[in-house]
């Protein structure tokens, strides 16, 4: 497979606080990648040097041969918090054709607006078209900046917590979706039972990073039990 991603020997500070330390993570096509871990671990910072918003202090990233910052074309992002003006009259449309947008481009083709349409399909709310945000349910509105992001045609996809908020069905349904996509797929999640939704390496955060490989299918239970602390447990007996 070829290999998208490579972190090497990576350190952030804020000032004297040492956030993450000597990271290192290769990424090849098509692999997904769950990024867990307590909150403070590093995980938001982490996501933000690939993605070029935070500058490298230590060590290198580079994405298909490239520094964050020249590579960004080539990644859909989802954050966790989107700040929507609710009043604002603007169709799940309208939303979806922003990631066709770039600096140089001052109008949206034909093209933009049929891969917006088969966004919209492939995350199965093309009845939604014309439908104002405001009107939406939590998981629609996911769904909505899912399409978004994957109008950029982006051979990695990075999503920060995109189940939060959600009820459970809606979590059930990005989880169904997320399988589907191609796509190398990174996604920051709090919610454990990510990690049994076809990812195929685990990274835990805290500080530094310990990546763990079928992680899920090592714990499975023959009757189906499965238990988040023992987890958890067996997260950190790896870590050391």
């Amino acid at each position: 497979m070829k290999k998208q991603i490579e972190v090497k020997n990576l350190s952030f500070s804020y000032g004297k606080s040492v956030v993450l330390e000597d990271i290192n993570l290769e990424l090849e096509e098509g692999d997904f990648l769950a990024i867990i871990g307590p909150n403070g671990g590093g995980k938001t910072t982490f996501v933000k040097l690939l993605l070029g918003l935070r500058d490298i202090q230590s060590g290198s990233i580079q994405i298909f041969g490239k520094p964050p910052k020249e590579a960004r074309s080539s990644i859909g992002y989802l954050p966790q918090y989107i700040n929507f003006n609710m009043d604002m009259p603007i169709s799940v449309e309208e939303i979806v054709l922003q990631g066709r947008l770039s600096k140089d481009k001052l109008f949206y083709s034909t093209k933009d607006r049929q891969i917006v349409k088969e966004q919209l399909e492939k995350m199965q709310i093309s009845d939604l078209t014309h439908r104002k945000i405001n009107e939406l349910s939590g998981g629609q509105r996911q769904r909505v900046l899912l399409a978004r992001a994957l109008a950029r045609e982006p051979a990695i996809i990075i999503l920060d917590e995109p189940t939060a908020s959600i009820d459970l069905e809606g979590q059930k349904e990005i989880y169904k979706l997320l399988k589907t996509l191609p796509q190398t797929k990174i996604i920051v999640s709090h919610d454990i039972n990510i990690l049994f939704e076809g990812v195929n390496k685990v990274a835990h955060i805290q500080r530094k990073l310990h990546l763990h490989n079928g992680l899920a299918e090592s714990i499975k239970r023959e009757d189906g039990h499965f238990c988040e602390m023992e987890l958890l447990e067996i997260i950190r007996d790896r870590d050391v």
